[in-house]
């Protein structure tokens, strides 16, 4: 097998205010949009996002038709720091203030409109000496 793209699909009320919120502090394009979806994607990220309205009849399986809960976008970046005063300077509000996890996480979260939890991370240690240094490996 040859995977050529990746995407997630996020089921959300509004898939215009969640895309937009993409777009505007986290520098997503949109590449398609219709009825209830919108898909988005950046060239450095390995994925595209997509968000579908809630509730859509053709979303498939059925099971599957709820809110995006518990789970979160994380994006690694190069410099925690700037990019959270960054996006407080552009007024989103941050869901967990800045911190440093004991095996070398770096990270920040927001919320997009829909509730979608945004991370963004930096990995302040070589993510496997981390591991190996608390025991988790």
């Amino acid at each position: 097998m040859h995977i050529t793209a990746s995407a997630v699909s996020l089921n959300v009320a509004d898939p215009t205010a969640s895309a937009e919120f993409l777009k505007r502090h986290y520098g997503f394009a949109e590449d398609m949009s219709a009825e209830g979806f919108v898909a988005l994607s950046r060239p450095d990220a390995g994925f595209n996002v997509i968000f579908l309205k809630t509730g859509l009849s053709t979303f498939k399986p059925e099971s599957a038709k709820g809110h995006a809960d518990g789970l979160l976008l994380a994006f690694v970046v190069d410099d925690i720091d700037a990019e959270y005063e960054r996006v407080q300077r552009e007024g989103v509000a941050i869901t967990t203030p800045i911190e440093t996890e004991p095996w070398g996480e770096r990270y920040f979260q927001t919320a997009d409109p829909n509730g979608v939890v945004i991370q963004l991370v930096q990995w302040m240690t070589d993510p496997e000496s981390a591991a190996a240094q608390s025991g988790t490996e």
